[in-house]
């Protein structure tokens, strides 16, 4: 009994470190600058890292906002549903859908209202990812921008 269910723990293992493998937003990715337009009153993030806990996922974001550091974590799942984020005092969850293999949307919110959205697209050679980002400024103004990360 002891091995049969070994067996089974180890397949579901496998089978989750080979679906998390072929997601191609796992990973360091950088921001790139150059290629980037973030206006104010949205958050530039340096640094993003996406990696597998489980069969979750754990991101963790380092950057700016309103000129202040910003470290934010956020683990949950690609189902569209709400999960907490830490760090940031102006958003307190997050969802994120699977559009299609590179594709990611993400909804964030504070007391239960948007805040920001994007839609995050990793290249076809997976060594860029691009984030359409949208939100409202201070003022309640639409504001839009483009994050373009290189995958480390």
């Amino acid at each position: 009994m002891k091995v049969r269910t070994l067996k089974l723990a180890l397949a579901f293992w496998l089978v989750g470190a080979v679906c998390f493998a072929q997601n191609p937003h796992i990973g360091t990715w950088k921001l790139n600058e150059t290629k980037s337009h973030i206006p104010s009153g949205l958050p530039k993030y340096a640094t993003v890292v996406y990696e597998a806990q489980g069969d979750s996922v754990k991101i963790t974001q380092e950057g700016i906002r309103d000129d202040k550091p910003v470290h934010s974590e956020w683990t949950g799942k690609f189902d569209g549903k709400d999960y907490p984020v830490t760090g940031d005092p102006r958003t307190d969850s997050r969802s994120y859908t699977k559009v299609n293999d590179r594709t990611l949307t993400v909804t964030v919110k504070k007391d239960g209202k948007v805040v920001n959205s994007a839609r995050a697209v990793v290249s076809a050679d997976g060594k860029t990812r691009t984030a359409n980002l949208s939100g409202t400024d201070s003022a309640g103004k639409k504001i839009t921008g483009t994050a373009v990360y290189d995958k480390q």
